[in-house]
């Protein structure tokens, strides 16, 4: 059994980089979906305030659909892959390896149920001991054991590090209120000294190396190369209920390819498209607002290529845009061709909806970047890296 909550420093797991390149479709249906479940939730949930908790590091990996870690539940712990996710709050195994009872499993008398747009699982509540890395194990930890599951292929299920807590609220059956996350109990426990989160991702063009880590309490100055600048969290719904802030994008020096608006940062399937426009891809792009979009493929002469469903240029353009070509193949492309990682978020459904969410800057954003969550503060930061502008390919 390992040490049970103390203070700790930095505790860090390392893991490797995959590609999913076997399922485009899939992959597709699942962001669609899921782009307006977080539309419909974002409505519907309200923010929740984590409690205060020394600095404790996870790397994770980047699999080209999500990154992932992995993390022990239970004595002896058996260890899952578990997707890193602030568009939920539930702490849930079994997906693809079933979940293992042992003496520190408890059942609970509820059912728990989430529907996540790209997929959903359903099961039973148990209390449990989670291990997040060598040293660092949180007892009674609420997890979900889901006895079926959809869209979920190759991960165990999902390890919420800074999604909202009031996303739990309605998922258990009988209704008891939210469910304290694993953020919350590190917090609770004061096992962390500060109620931040930083998240580190190398852009890397090869599979089975690290590239990615979280800081849980703090941030890694190792990982930064300026200041944290932070901005307040977007009061405009429903960026609002997630990591949202406002943004305006601008195309060189002075096209202004977005005025300032809300859309929220997303660290776990952050490629949402909607039914009614034609994305054929397995990246994690930064998506806009169709006429920011419109205005982007303008500035860049960029045009439409059928095979990938992504922009595509023929002359040099700021490395940080541009798809890893190592992926040309894996995305259906060619291999000398220049495609770029800026996507249509499509209107065409949100004015179903409310407005309030014209961007999402995903996991191509996100590299370039060291990102900070301050929960205490509701704000979220941005520092450069030795990656912000470098050359990857």
């Amino acid at each position: 059994m390992g040490h049970l909550l103390g203070k700790f420093h930095k505790v860090t797991l390392s893991l490797s980089r995959k590609v999913n390149v076997t399922s485009v479709h899939n992959l597709l249906r699942h962001d669609q979906n899921r782009a307006k479940a977080l539309m419909a939730l974002g409505g519907a949930k309200e923010k929740g305030i984590f409690l205060e908790g020394a600095v404790i590091n996870e790397q994770v990996e980047n699999q080209a659909v999500s990154y992932i870690a992995s993390v022990g539940v239970g004595s002896p712990p058996t260890i899952y892959s578990l997707v890193i996710d602030t568009g939920s709050s539930n702490t849930w195994v079994g997906a693809s390896k079933a979940y293992v009872k042992t003496s520190t499993s408890t059942q609970t008398s509820s059912k728990v149920s989430v529907s996540y747009g790209s997929g959903s699982f359903s099961g039973t509540e148990f209390i449990d001991q989670v291990t997040l890395a060598a040293g660092l194990v949180i007892p009674e930890q609420l997890i979900g054991v889901a006895s079926t599951s959809t869209g979920f292929d190759g991960v165990d299920g999902i390890l919420p590090h800074i999604g909202p807590v009031g996303l739990t609220s309605g998922t258990l059956s009988p209704n008891t209120g939210t469910i304290p996350t694993v953020t919350d109990n590190l917090f609770k426990n004061s096992v962390i000294s500060a109620n931040t989160l930083g998240i580190s991702i190398q852009p890397i063009t090869q599979n089975n190396v690290v590239n990615g880590e979280l800081t849980w309490g703090g941030t890694d100055s190792s990982k930064l190369t300026g200041s944290t600048n932070l901005t307040p969290l977007t009061t405009t719904s429903p960026a609002s209920q997630f990591w949202g802030i406002n943004q305006s994008i601008r195309y060189g020096t002075s096209t202004s390819i977005l005025s300032s608006t809300a859309g929220i940062v997303d660290t776990e399937r952050a490629r949402l498209y909607s039914d009614l426009c034609f994305w054929n891809t397995r990246t994690t792009l930064v998506l806009i607002a169709t006429d920011g979009f419109n205005k982007y493929t303008k500035a860049t002469a960029a045009v439409f290529d059928s095979a990938t469903g992504l922009l595509r240029i023929t002359s040099a353009i700021a490395e940080p845009q541009v798809l890893p070509r190592s992926l040309n193949s894996a995305m259906g492309g060619a291999a000398g061709n220049i495609y770029l990682i800026i996507g249509d978020l499509c209107d065409e459904w949100l004015a179903i909806a409310a407005h309030g969410l014209d961007f999402i800057n995903g996991y191509a954003f996100l590299e370039r970047f060291y990102s900070v969550y301050d929960t205490a503060n509701n704000r979220v930061g941005f520092a450069t890296t030795p990656f912000t502008t470098a050359i990857t390919n």
